[in-house]
């Protein structure tokens, strides 16, 4: 801890619970007045300009102080001054948005009375971006004089440039995972970052403007035979770990460096990549800044760090060190009110403070400690109502409201917390030494008479259970019985749900049966029984989730478990405001490629299938000659025939054995594909925020079959579901509604077809369009359809469901993770929680009984069954 802190000049405090990063704070003449300003932006949207004028060093922000505030209308990424407006030098502030650039003339009224003049921007021109931004840099590109250029770095490594009120070309940059600093040397003309590859790369501006155009991600067949040169990169240095920041400088008195601050390191590289020297640094750093020296060929460098530090290097030799009230996340050198060489730090909460250093230690003096008597029945008192406070904080309660009506009939699965000490795992073909198992105890409780009572236990394949059906004596007014079961996995691949349902059947002696009522770590690993393995990771300075795998298919069990340990964990904490969205890419290219693999199964089924029609016809045929010449009573040679038969024996066995393996590979695909569907699912319904209805009608879209048949198979369902949506509630026009869907369900010649309409379909979404099954939609509809088929309403559907009997609804709970395409996962609150071990299956049971006004997750389910049955009915009886 340094014995002399930095001397407080001037300090305000932002807003309250703002944040604010490395591109939130700038200082310029912005109002082109000859006096450097302050101007900090935050990721609120709000947007201030400072000219601090303390009466004293020390004081606290006056009102005359903050020039302009203003709220914009999008939170800012980074503020910049430079010659950004056409047919003028003047400065003018740029600010980027996510998805905008704006560039504002900030000017100043003289004032008419003694409240001073006021100050006001002016849009001069903004530019909408295609991309979500990142961080911007400027300069005279390419050698123009009296102006600036403006370069935007996307979240997917697109330079964007501007010539001032124009965008110039785009530029994608080569093998690039995640962005990372970006800055400009007017000396080489050359743009330099630093990639996930932990490298420092120069692209000088010349070969930007001659590459390849880059409007798209994807390159076509005509952008490769085209004209254009591949962007090639001019030097390359690896530094061996992240960049936090870099600086460009250029003084009379220096060489011209680049520096680069890294996670341990501080670097000066020379013009053509080459190193002047390096710092190692025993700290983790926040903010830098180069800035002139006093002596002539070395370079004075201000590097802040987590410890509120602030130090201050000759090249390589430490010459200060201070202390700051904060830990700045950016920091500036300053000429204010006459002062040079004013320091101007920003945390990340708002605390912006002008500072200088100084050599009077700020001593602390201990007050003189008050006598005071001790009050012992006092403490006591205290002490005993904090103890039942606590104690009545930590009694549990029961999650579930207890229901006002007696219930006559209650199933309730109980799950072991832990796995079985004796696997119960019987028939597995998982490739292991032990299967897991888990075991569940299902209790039946009646206040009624119920003959013939059967439970039955329904679980989704790869699962397993030891025994699926029980049958009991008939139970007694008060009486209650239990079984006990374990779960499995059977099959050698993971599951695509990790749900079961228990239905229990009786009859009563009426016809008439009551309604029912309804430690922290930033990193996680898991490998599934059949090998995946999935990574879980929890930002440390961000409210993010990212879950990474090899496969696309491994992601849902995961991303579904975080989301409910998540909401369970908030809603047990009583918080309101908790919720969870997505903002990265629906990775529908991944997902396009599992519907391939499968419809690719389906198609050698069918090929499968005719040879062996073929097989079969030519053994039969061969079987009638050799039957004829048995019965021939004058012997006649085989001729080979026997030969023939067995060999065409062979084949037929051959391809029998063939048609097997190729129907279990196919189910294995369906139910890879079921998972990744699931995903997709939960991505769209984060990513749009879908109601609960919305999202049923997606599940009734892409998961109508509970199973694949060549009859019916899943890629023809759902583009006649797709199709439908996209020419009824998701039309753009009347004319869409007019065209008429295919006449009959049947097997497609490729997916083409399905996946542009699923592309189609979230292009609809993210636009604006939403999914409807309202009054005006079945309107539409029975006008759009052929056959004239008219929807059922909602309201009779659910008057029609009859539960039979009580259902207790069980899912296992489990952690997982993911690698390949990277989704990011976003939440309205940060948690960190104890993960389990990745064969730990937890189930959790809720039990459903008969009622009229059904629940929220009853209606859901009815709601998909009504849109599942009413696409069907009309895919297959309208046409």
């Amino acid at each position: 801890m340094s014995l002399f802190k930095a001397r407080d000049w001037w300090s305000t405090v932002l807003g309250e619970k703002e944040e604010f990063d490395q591109g939130c704070l700038c200082v310029a003449d912005v109002d082109n007045s000859g006096q450097d300003k302050i101007i900090v932006g935050s990721y609120m949207g709000y947007l201030r300009i400072f000219n601090p004028r303390p009466v004293k060093p020390g004081d606290g922000v006056q009102a005359e102080d903050l020039l302009l505030e203003v709220q914009l209308r999008e939170p800012v990424l980074q503020v910049e001054v430079g010659k950004f407006v056409s047919g003028t030098e003047g400065l003018h502030l740029a600010v980027l948005h996510c998805r905008r650039l704006c560039v504002y003339a900030v000017s100043e009224t003289l004032g008419n009375v003694d409240h001073g003049n006021q100050y006001q921007i002016k849009l001069m021109y903004e530019h909408h971006l295609q991309r979500t931004a990142c961080n911007m840099t400027y300069g005279p590109f390419g050698g123009v004089k009296g102006r600036d250029l403006i370069c935007i770095q996307s979240m997917d490594g697109m330079l964007m440039l501007f010539e001032q009120e124009s965008y110039a070309f785009g530029r994608f940059l080569p093998g690039f995972l995640l962005p990372g600093p970006l800055t400009y040397s007017s000396r080489t003309d050359s743009f330099i970052t630093v990639s996930s590859s932990r490298q420092v790369e120069s692209y000088k501006y010349q070969v930007l403007a001659f590459a390849t155009d880059a409007d798209g991600r994807q390159e076509t067949v005509q952008q490769k035979l085209s004209s254009g040169k591949k962007l090639v990169v001019d030097w390359v240095l690896n530094i061996g770990e992240q960049a936090l920041d870099i600086c460009i400088v250029s003084f009379n008195q220096a060489v011209s460096s680049v520096f680069v601050l890294g996670e341990r390191s501080l670097f000066c590289l020379k013009d053509n990549g080459q190193i002047r020297f390096m710092k190692k640094l025993d700290y983790s750093p926040s903010c830098f800044i180069p800035y002139c020296s006093v002596k002539e060929g070395t370079i004075n460098t201000l590097v802040g760090n987590h410890s509120k530090m602030l130090y201050v290097y000759q090249d390589i030799t430490l010459k200060w060190a201070t202390q700051l009230p904060h830990v700045p996340v950016s920091v500036k050198v300053a000429n204010l009110q006459g002062l040079k060489g004013v320091i101007v730090t920003l945390s990340d909460n708002g605390h912006l403070q002008c500072s200088y250093l100084g050599t009077d230690p700020s001593l602390f003096q201990a007050p003189r400690v008050e006598s005071k008597e001790i009050n012992y029945e006092e403490f006591n008192a205290e002490m005993k109502e904090l103890q039942k406070i606590i104690k009545e904080a930590t009694i549990t309660q029961d999650i579930l409201p207890q229901s006002e009506k007696h219930r006559d009939l209650i199933v309730t699965a109980e799950v072991s917390p832990d796995l079985d000490v004796e696997s119960q795992a019987i028939d597995s073909e998982v490739k292991a030494e032990v299967v897991p198992s888990v075991t569940i105890k299902v209790t039946i409780q009646s206040k009624m008479t119920a003959q013939q009572p059967y439970l039955a236990v329904c679980i989704q394949a790869p699962l397993a259970v030891t025994c699926d059906r029980f049958t009991f004596n008939d139970l007694e007014p008060g009486s209650s019985e239990t079984v006990v079961l374990s779960v499995f996995l059977k099959g050698n691949f993971p599951p695509s749900e990790l749900e079961g349902n228990c239905v229990f059947s009786c009859n009563t002696p009426t016809d008439f049966a009551d309604p029912s009522e309804e430690d922290q770590a930033n990193v996680l690993g898991f490998q599934f029984l059949t090998g995946s393995k999935i990574t879980l990771l929890a930002s440390k300075t961000s409210q993010r989730y990212r879950i990474q795998s090899d496969q696309l298919e491994d992601l849902w069990l995961i991303t579904k478990e975080l989301t409910l340990r998540l909401e369970e964990h908030f809603k047990k904490q009583n918080c309101k405001d908790f919720a969870c969205t997505f903002s990265g890419s629906v990775p529908l290219q991944e997902y396009f490629e599992l519907i391939d693999r499968h419809f690719e199964l389906r198609l050698n089924a069918e090929k499968f299938q005719e040879l062996l029609s073929e097989r079969a016809i030519q053994f039969r045929a061969i079987e009638r000659r050799l039957l004829t010449r048995f019965k021939d009573k004058t012997p006649a040679p085989l001729q080979h025939l026997d030969t023939l038969l067995e060999g065409t024996f062979r084949e037929v066995i051959a391809l029998a054995d063939a048609a097997e393996e190729n129907q279990a590979n196919m189910f294995q695909a369906f139910t890879k594909l079921k998972s990744a569907t699931h995903l997709v699912i939960m991505l769209i319904s984060l990513w749009q925020k879908l109601n609960a209805d919305q999202v049923a009608i997606m599940e009734a879209t892409f998961l109508p079959l509970a199973e694949d048949t060549q009859e019916l198979g899943w890629e023809e369902t759902v583009d006649s579901a797709i199709s439908f949506l996209l020419r009824t509630c998701l039309s753009k026009s009347s004319k869409e509604q007019a065209l008429s869907l295919s006449s009959q369900l049947s097997m497609p010649k490729d997916t083409s077809r399905l996946k542009k309409n699923i592309s189609l379909f979230c292009d609809r979404l993210a636009k604006g369009g939403r999914l409807s099954l309202s009054t005006e939609a079945a309107t539409q509809q029975a006008t759009v359809v052929p056959g004239g088929c008219a929807t059922i309403p909602e309201s009779d559907l659910e008057e029609r469901a009859v539960v039979p009997g009580s259902t207790a609804v069980f899912s296992s709970h489990k952690h997982t993770a993911k690698q390949k395409s990277s989704p990011e996962i976003i939440f309205g609150k940060k948690c960190f929680f104890q993960g389990h071990s990745a064969l730990d299956v937890c189930l959790i049971s809720k039990a459903f009984s008969q009622k009229n006004d059904v629940s929220s997750a009853q209606r859901k389910s009815l709601l998909a069954t009504k849109y599942s049955n009413l696409l069907l009915h009309e895919s297959r009886s309208c046409f």
